[in-house]
């Protein structure tokens, strides 16, 4: 097992081109970029009692620490890399090895599914709600007008082909016909007589026209809809016969298939659009999500509903399924009235927030917003306007920017994470990573005007 150190067990000297540079001075200059920032900005005990973890030195995650683990996942988010990327550059740069509280040294860390392993184990140990806890206490002191907050929705998307009917249909034949290949060999039995050599050309014919027909689609989905049938009648025969064992990811992905069957014939035969539709075979959870824009109006992955404090973002929920970010007004304020203890007087949302049911709450609570005003104007009028305009500004620049920074900055324009609970873990890491360094220049800027 490859032996590192932690930073408080090594020698404070480095031999590098000059002998007389000390730890120190290394460290001291890590503080200085931004990757330090972010480094001072964490509470890291606190989010190790957060997520549960426990200092052992069995198994390949051994090699780092409890705090290490959690720094692993933000540094993957700054760095913006693929796992694999990201162990290449932790091998060769001492700053990056010092936000992980570890020392190579001569050694290297050849095995990047380590990073996969302690996503999968932080996925199960996430809870949003207490972690985001732990950080605002944390940050609370650099966060101002915590009475006023901005509210929006948006969805991360999943890192997944644009999924059509017969794409679907063919991914589950596909794989059905390969796992009963799989199931003959073993068991020593003569492989069933199906159509799929003919129907893979046809499928492969079809997938390269540059004009596909009506006619031409219905009829590969007719038929592909009837060869899936098939095969999921020759593998519940086959597997009722055999005595192989199946791994859990196997019996979901067979239930799967099944479902798609389903819900597809019964789009194809009676038009009915199945609730709760799947798109994908390998992620069965993953729903259309209806955004309504005019370049992509489907997006498909988690929909978040975020609320922001003086520029600070934070997840109020996140969902899969589609939900309609306007029932969540109340749940927000009062999300935000718990993470502050200050009582909410401003918020701000677009038009899809202006109910009726939330102006009642609103005006209950006596909190402002910059809503189009229903009804006459008071002798107030202008003074609402330039209010709301204020708050209009502060929604679109700051909390609407923040969508656009998080994909593009910090690794969440694709989510590549392949379960649902790292899906979650990572969006979660990619948001609080933009969040870390704004707290950090704003530590760092406080630290100079004392210095001063």
């Amino acid at each position: 097992m490859l032996k590192v150190q932690r930073l408080s067990e090594f020698q404070h000297t480095f031999l590098f081109s000059n002998p007389t540079e000390k730890f120190e001075e290394f460290f001291d200059r890590f503080l200085l970029s931004d990757l330090g920032k972010i480094h001072q900005s964490i509470p890291w005990d606190s989010l190790v009692a957060s997520f549960g973890l426990l200092d052992t030195a069995k198994g390949p995650n051994c090699i780092f620490s409890p705090k290490g683990k959690i720094a692993l996942m933000f540094l993957k988010h700054y760095g913006c890399c693929s796992d694999k990327r990201l162990i290449e550059q932790l091998n060769g740069n001492i700053e990056w090895q010092f936000f992980c509280d570890i020392h190579l040294g001569t050694q290297r860390i050849d095995n990047f599914k380590i990073v996969s392993d302690i996503r999968c184990d932080l996925a199960q140990k996430l809870n949003i709600k207490d972690v985001e806890q732990q950080l605002y206490n944390h940050w609370s002191s650099f966060i101002e007008n915590k009475n006023s907050i901005t509210v929006d929705a948006t969805c991360y998307e999943s890192h997944l082909r644009y999924p059509t009917n017969v794409k679907l249909l063919w991914e589950c034949v596909d794989w059905l016909y390969q796992k009963m290949k799989l199931l003959c060999a073993k068991e020593k039995l003569r492989l069933p007589r199906t159509k799929y050599i003919k129907w893979k050309k046809r499928y492969v014919s079809y997938s390269k026209m540059r004009r596909k027909t009506k006619k031409k689609r219905r009829a590969l989905t007719r038929s592909l809809l009837k060869l899936l049938d098939k095969l999921n009648g020759l593998m519940d025969v086959l597997e009722k016969g055999s005595e192989q064992s199946n791994t859990p990811n196997y019996h979901r992905r067979r239930a799967t298939a099944k479902k798609v069957f389903q819900q597809q014939d019964s789009y194809f035969h009676q038009n009915q659009k199945p609730k709760d539709r799947i798109v994908s075979l390998d992620r069965p959870y993953i729903r259309p999500i209806v955004r309504g824009k005019e370049v992509k109006p489907v997006e498909f992955g988690a929909k978040v509903n975020k609320l922001q404090i003086d520029g600070i973002s934070f997840i109020e929920h996140i969902s899969f399924d589609a939900f309609h970010e306007g029932n969540r007004l109340k749940d927000t304020v009062f999300r935000a009235q718990q993470l502050t203890h200050v009582k909410t007087k401003v918020v701000g949302g677009d038009a899809i927030y202006a109910t009726n049911k939330n102006r009642n709450f609103i005006t209950t609570n006596g909190i402002r917003t910059d809503f189009k005003r229903k009804g006459k104007a008071t002798k107030h009028e202008k003074q609402r306007r330039k209010m709301a305009s204020a708050i209009t500004k502060e929604r679109a620049s700051r909390l609407e920017g923040s969508f656009g920074k998080d994909k593009e900055h910090y690794y969440l324009k694709r989510i590549r994470a392949r379960t649902k609970p790292t899906e979650i873990l990572w969006i979660f890491f990619g948001l609080h990573t933009g969040n870390a360094l704004e707290i950090g220049r704003r530590m760092a800027k406080v630290n100079q005007v004392e210095a001063a």
